[in-house]
């Protein structure tokens, strides 16, 4: 596996048209998945473009109010910036329940975007694994599945989204910018990662030698926000459930709401129907009750996993009354 690196501007077309022609590429930032990949040979690029010098470092406030991060902003920037915790808390509190100080250190908002699942199986080459090697078969739906998903499933693939994150950024309403060969596009956030149906390999709309060159935040939503991650230790561990609530109240009603979940679906997962069953409604324990089975109606439980949807639910409510409450300040 060789490297080299890009530090300029024209340097970005340069690594998007290299690509392109070369299947065997893989972008790399700050490595913390692709290197963990390439250590258990799940993922053998011939050679690696080193992105982490490229200007896409900057967070920026753009006129019509939206925020403009960098694809090489650190986890650890992002979360910390003063106009983030402000206006977007729910993406604060999502980062920093997630990895460790030095993982966030190191990892960059673009590779986060990227990263892959963490399902054991995936990440064994000796076992078979069709989001690795197609038509091989899913271990995990006959296999021990606790960790996996009981949303967007297929019976090709049942492996969970690891990302905080971007569940945040779900919640909070976000744009990525790509650049490629072909120039430059936008896609909703929501809309980037795929669920896995029949090719569960393919991850993400992202076209050869396309790169995450930003991230854009919807303008603020204001109201209440909160990210709540549940899981089987404190710190350093994935969600087993986690939800991502924003909350506009005009009384006591809610008349705007995005949810978005983690942990038990094979993408960053947004629950529309919650979110309808909310609008409109009195902002109480009855009415978040009901929007959480709403949001597991079409659930799927697996042998070892049916607790999820347990679990899913009491997240969306808790998430959905600690949102509301910092709605009213």
């Amino acid at each position: 596996m060789r490297a080299f690196e890009l530090e300029s501007v024209e340097a970005i077309d340069q690594a998007v048209s290299h690509r392109r022609v070369h299947d065997g590429e893989a972008f790399i930032a700050g490595g913390t998945t692709l290197l963990d990949l390439v250590k258990l040979d799940v993922m053998q690029p011939e050679k690696v473009v080193d992105v982490s010098r490229l200007p896409l470092k900057r967070i920026e406030t753009l006129e019509d109010g939206r925020l403009k991060i960098g694809a090489l902003v650190s986890n650890t920037e992002l979360a910390k910036h003063e106009i983030v915790m402000r206006d977007y808390p729910v993406i604060s509190e999502a980062l920093l329940s997630g990895a460790s100080t030095g993982l966030r250190n190191m990892a960059s908002t673009g590779g986060n975007v990227m990263q892959r699942t963490r399902c054991p199986y995936f990440r064994d080459p000796n076992m078979p694994c069709n989001k690795r090697e197609p038509g091989t078969g899913c271990s995990a739906i006959d296999g021990i599945n606790r960790n996996h998903a009981v949303l967007g499933t297929s019976e090709q693939c049942i492996a969970t989204h690891p990302s905080d994150m971007c569940v945040g950024m779900v919640a909070a309403g976000a744009t990525l910018v790509l650049e490629g060969p072909d120039g430059q596009r936008e896609v909703a956030f929501e809309d980037y990662h795929l669920l896995p149906g029949d090719s569960p390999e393919r991850e993400h709309d992202l076209k050869p030698g396309e790169l995450i060159t930003h991230v854009i935040l919807d303008t603020p939503r204001g109201g209440g926000q909160h990210y709540l991650k549940l899981r089987d230790r404190a710190s350093y561990e994935f969600a087993l459930a986690s939800c991502a609530a924003v909350v506009t109240l005009d009384g006591d009603n809610i008349s705007d709401v995005r949810l978005a979940l983690g942990g038990v679906a094979t993408k960053p997962w947004r629950a529309d129907a919650a979110e309808a069953a909310l609008k409109g409604q009195p902002a109480t324990q009855e009415s978040f009750e009901h929007a959480a089975e709403t949001a597991f109606a079409d659930a799927v439980a697996y042998s070892h996993n049916g607790f999820k949807i347990t679990l899913g639910k009491q997240a969306i409510v808790r998430a959905l009354r600690d949102a509301t409450a910092a709605a009213r300040g």
